[in-house]
């Protein structure tokens, strides 16, 4: 039965239900891990964090999302398969409000890091930290 999102376990079953299927994605599996590497215990928590401050305005996340991302071998297509896996867990477990808030800022988010990641690549700038 799909549920709505209105609180950190909710947050957290969308978090680690869809870093689930990236760690096993033959796209976007070896990307994660190797600049995650061991430290899922520790980034899991930054997305909690990140995606509470966004769905649920409770403001535990702080920094800039772009930078971790700014330097990644990614292209369009990995971007496509990040949003597909993402869209794909909301279908799975969630519905209502938050779960279209959540596929909307998803798509601006992997569009506008896509976009700036370009940008940098082929610019002589850096992202500023």
């Amino acid at each position: 039965m799909k549920r709505k999102i209105e609180d950190l376990e909710d947050v957290k079953l969308l978090v680690n239900s869809f870093y689930a299927r990236v760690r096993q994605d033959e796209l976007l599996a070896d990307i994660f891990n190797s600049v995650i590497g061991d430290k899922w215990d520790e980034h899991l928590p930054k997305m909690y964090r990140f995606w509470q401050t966004v769905l649920l305005g409770e403001h535990t996340y702080f920094g800039s999302p772009f930078l971790p991302h700014a330097k990644l071998p990614v292209e369009e297509q990995h971007f496509a398969r990040w949003l597909s896996l993402f869209e794909e867990t909301l279908d799975t477990h969630f519905e209502g409000e938050k779960a279209e808030e959540a596929r909307w800022r998803a798509r601006r988010m992997a569009e506008m890091f896509m976009h700036k990641i370009a940008y940098y690549r082929n610019s002589n700038t850096k992202p500023i930290l």
